[in-house]
């Protein structure tokens, strides 16, 4: 299951990417009417995402303890001001490198402890073992996210890119 997972998270990934490719960093921040969430605000909720899963797994935090403020579960982009996010290729630079561990640490991981419980107490009773946290974080979280960056693309006026399938 692990490879499937990677290669999922893989063709989420490379999607993400191409929907941002294009863009300055100035529209990066654009906050449409009734999108909740830009594009540097999403980037970053992901590369915090994957920082957790990869934790999950044993490895150590990468990201600089602001992140957490900034990009993590319940956080907004509303909650900081423009300045407070990197540019886009600075951004892509960490989600390059966020995809790049946590594909390193699944990767590594052997199958048996997908079987184990949730590591995490507060997530037990939503995710009974520690690959249904994966399956839901690593591959449908990270779909939303695409997901809502391609009507986010759409709400500034950018044409759509390629099909996520």
């Amino acid at each position: 299951m692990i490879t499937e997972l990677v290669s999922c998270f893989d063709r989420t990934t490379a999607y993400i990417g191409e929907l941002v490719a294009d863009l300055s960093d100035e529209e990066m921040i654009l906050q449409p009417p009734g999108v909740p969430n830009h594009a540097a605000w999403t980037i970053g909720h992901v590369i915090y995402s994957c920082q957790a899963m990869a934790g999950m797994l044993g490895a150590s935090p990468w990201l600089p303890e602001t992140w957490e403020s900034l990009f993590g579960y319940g956080s907004s982009p509303r909650d900081a001001a423009h300045s407070a996010y990197a540019s886009r290729e600075i951004l892509m630079s960490r989600f390059a490198d966020a995809c790049d561990r946590l594909r390193s640490t699944l990767l590594g991981t052997e199958e048996s402890r997908l079987r184990a419980s949730s590591p995490d107490p507060e997530s037990a009773g939503t995710f009974a073992t520690t690959a249904d946290a994966l399956l839901q974080i690593v591959a449908a979280h990270t779909a939303y996210h695409a997901g809502q960056l391609a009507a986010w693309r759409r709400a500034i006026g950018r044409e759509p890119v390629g099909v996520f399938i």
